[in-house]
């Protein structure tokens, strides 16, 4: 725990790491932006499909495939078989973000644990945990989506098992790298000869010390599940109808992109503008928090 210590505390030159990390942070114009952003994109997505007047399925039949208007609220128009796209496409959001949220939660899980407890054992069991890795490395991913909708079917479960199967990987290799570098620290070596267990060890002073670069990965990593996740409903394996996703109704709009572009340009523009806003979040918290920039 000396790290910690040392940075949560005020040296007689001035500011902890962690207060000056939150200082650079808040002074960092892009990261505040895309910070605001992604509160509101989260709100709307949440919450806007709750106060709007119509429903994600409900049908207007005098609007098919309408272009933006303000009748009947249907702002972004309408799809190809006349529901709100402004409704559905906030929805897409609900089940983009959600799926990036939980699929990053798994990776970081398993990522944190496996890697901390493959540095710190090393030798032999860290060779094993690590070929392992390079096993599931060497399997395409898409192949494990495919097999997991062909034996338990189509559903957004399995699109964070799929997800969740894949992205944990990267993460294991990097706490396990900062693991090897905090294993023979004194405040680790002093743990041992106090007795301390193993698992102890990982878990009270391994773990705590690598939580600031897996922040940043994960900030990383959550566009990059993103992605995956619209490139998988945009192939038709991932959410199905009634429910939607913006890679789903990026799908939809390809089809229709010369008689309705409106179809393509709404949900492409949440989902990039919502991949840039996590892209700058996390050069942000990586130039305020990375030790090497101090």
């Amino acid at each position: 725990m000396e790290e910690i210590q040392t940075t949560k505390k005020l040296s007689s030159k001035g500011e902890s790491l962690t207060k000056k990390g939150f200082r650079s942070l808040f002074q960092n114009k892009a990261a505040l932006v895309s910070m605001l952003v992604l509160g509101v994109i989260s709100f709307l997505s949440i919450f806007g499909p709750i106060f709007l007047p119509n429903d994600l399925d409900t049908i207007y039949w005098d609007y098919i495939q309408a272009a933006p208007t303000t009748d009947n609220w249907l702002f972004f128009g309408t799809d190809a078989n006349g529901r709100d796209l402004l409704v559905r496409t906030l929805f897409g959001g609900r089940i983009s973000l959600s799926v990036a949220v939980v699929a990053t939660f798994v990776s970081l899980v398993i990522g944190v644990a496996y890697g901390a407890i493959s540095g710190f054992w090393g030798g032999r069991t860290d060779a094993v945990m690590m070929r392992f890795v390079d096993i599931l490395y060497s399997l395409p991913f898409m192949f494990i989506v495919i097999l997991l909708v062909v034996v338990f079917g189509r559903s957004i479960f399995l699109i964070y098992i799929g997800i969740g199967l894949v992205e944990w990987l990267d993460m294991a290799r990097i706490v396990r790298g900062q693991t090897l570098a905090l294993k023979h620290r004194e405040f680790v070596v002093a743990a041992e000869a106090l007795g301390v267990k193993q698992i102890n060890i990982v878990w009270r002073h391994i773990i705590p010390n690598v939580i600031s670069p897996v922040v940043i990965y994960v900030t990383l990593t959550i566009p990059k599940v993103i992605i995956i996740e619209s490139f998988i409903s945009f192939l038709g394996l991932g959410v199905q109808e009634p429910q939607t996703s913006w890679g789903l109704l990026i799908a939809e709009g390809v089809d229709l992109m010369e008689v309705a572009p409106w179809m393509l340009l709404f949900p492409s523009l949440f989902l990039v503008i919502c991949i840039f806003a996590f892209n700058f979040l996390g050069d942000g918290l990586r130039d305020a928090f990375d030790p090497k920039t101090h």
